[in-house]
């Protein structure tokens, strides 16, 4: 019997997922450690990661529905991911509104986190015998890297030293497997091939890779009512972001001695420092140069999308979807 393609749209792709989160349960007791889940999830978000496998499933023509426990899997789980990264952050809001440790406290913030994972590997678990083993592995892999990419994100706070190819590795393992991941355990599911997967997996990456670079640019040029988190919080709290790393690479003289003042000072006007380095990556003209990295990994994923054994019209759901995160302005 042959593979049927595309059986759904993007819309109604999204709208099974937002469909299946809602119904997901957590009313039990006690309420203060799954209040916190309940609201996390509720916030909304682009639900880009379980949209991707489960785009990955439907791309080899698979049974939806045996992808849609795994797809709830990843969503869970990267909500739990954000949870804890706020709280290490220190960050006042997530989509627009205050984050879980802000709205109840520390403690809260890692116990309802921590219940996120458990439950996202019960659902995990409601993956068809036949794959369970290849995508508990998978799954478990990835889960790995992005606490190693959260470390080399903590780690490279105490650096000035910091490289490209170092930032590049750590947000390929924070965010861009999380993507690829989602794509590949679609795939999986839906019997691809493994040279197909493996396709699918790097295309992932690579669009993650962009993803990110974007984020760093929204963080600075973005506007926080679409952005969702309030603009410039990686400048005060300097976090290594590909522009600054490039700053701290191209200034010269005053102005590098300028910069890392900046950097060291602990009393600031917040407008102020915001400004100033606004100033700094345009005179430098690092949108530019993060613009361009950005198209080079897309450049990537399109040759990783375009080489998978699939008819081109079949592909162009996700091809659209990985541009759209390139031109997003939240």
């Amino acid at each position: 019997m042959p593979h049927k393609y595309n059986i759904m749209t993007n819309e109604e792709i999204q709208s099974l997922i937002i469909k299946e989160i809602k119904n997901l349960n957590w009313t039990m007791s006690p309420r203060g450690l799954y209040e916190p889940v309940e609201y996390i999830l509720s916030l909304g978000g682009k639900r880009i990661r379980p949209m991707l496998m489960l785009m990955g499933c439907d791309l080899f023509g698979g049974e939806i529905k045996n992808a849609v426990p795994a797809a709830l899997a990843i969503e869970v789980f990267h909500n739990f991911t954000l949870l804890h990264d706020d709280l290490m952050d220190n960050a006042d809001m997530r989509r627009g509104k205050t984050t879980v440790h802000l709205k109840w406290n520390d403690n809260t913030a890692i116990l309802s986190g921590d219940v996120m994972q458990i439950k996202a590997y019960q659902l995990l678990a409601k993956t068809p015998e036949k794959h369970l083993k290849t995508v508990l592995d998978l799954f478990s892999q990835m889960a790995c890297e992005i606490c190693e990419g959260q470390q080399y994100d903590m780690d490279f706070e105490q650096r000035l030293d910091v490289s490209i190819e170092e930032y590049l590795n750590m947000i390929r393992l924070k965010t861009s497997v999380l993507l690829g991941t989602a794509l590949k355990i679609g795939a999986i599911i839906a019997d691809a091939s493994q040279e197909d997967a493996d396709l699918l997996y790097d295309f992932g990456v690579n669009i993650g890779l962009a993803f990110q670079l974007k984020d760093d640019l929204l963080d600075v040029y973005g506007n926080s009512e679409t952005f969702g988190k309030k603009i410039g919080g990686d400048i005060l709290c300097n976090k290594k972001t590909y522009l600054l790393i490039m700053a701290l690479q191209k200034a010269e003289g005053e102005t590098k001695k300028e910069l890392l003042q900046w950097i060291s000072t602990k009393e600031y006007k917040p407008e102020e420092k915001i400004n100033y380095f606004i100033n700094l990556y345009n005179n430098l003209h690092l949108k530019e140069l993060c613009e361009e990295k950005m198209d080079y990994f897309f450049k990537i994923a399109e040759n990783k999308l375009n080489n998978i054994k699939i008819n081109f019209e079949n592909k162009q759901s996700l091809y659209n979807l990985a541009r759209s995160l390139m031109t997003r302005n939240v």
